[in-house]
């Protein structure tokens, strides 16, 4: 692990907040923060586009001003998007509440297992997502449904 990545895995274990947007996220699965692995979409063709992802764990603090069952919109843009763990992995991270976002309404776009758009580690203070909520977080920009990501995470526990 390059020097860089150490930092930034001492400083997820002291409980750092870790998020890893895209590539990020594939960064976090590579150095071993989070469980799993992406691999190419399955339709094998770069995906852009706008997409629906239902909060499903409310309980992060990477998710505290979204609500449960939430829908939002969301931008996607990634080649190599599509989620995958083993049997053991996906299982394990399912019972324990990992999984921040799934796509809804028939939305996945790139094949992931179990419609997973984000999970978090065990500690719950790494995240990492493929869809993209920096690119609404503005009315200007044609929405704010991403901001709440970034409010919650932003937000000092009391």
């Amino acid at each position: 692990m390059r020097s860089v990545m150490r930092a930034v895995a001492d400083a997820a274990r002291r409980g750092v907040r870790v998020l890893g947007v895209c590539n990020g996220f594939q960064i976090l699965l590579e150095a071993g923060l989070l469980p799993g692995a992406l691999m190419r979409n399955a339709s094998l063709k770069f995906v852009c586009r706008e997409v629906k992802l239902e909060v499903t764990n409310a309980a992060t603090v990477f998710t505290r001003h979204y609500q449960k069952g939430q829908v939002i919109r969301c931008p996607v843009a990634h080649h190599d998007g599509n989620y995958f763990a083993d049997s053991e992995t996906l299982k394990r991270i399912e019972g324990e509440n990992r999984v921040t976002f799934r796509y809804a309404q028939g939305t996945n776009p790139n094949g992931s297992l179990n419609d997973i758009a984000g999970i978090t580690n065990a500690g719950g203070n790494v995240m990492g997502m493929m869809p993209h909520p920096e690119n609404l977080i503005e009315a200007a920009h044609g929405g704010s449904d991403g901001r709440a990501l970034f409010e919650s995470a932003m937000e000092i526990a009391a």
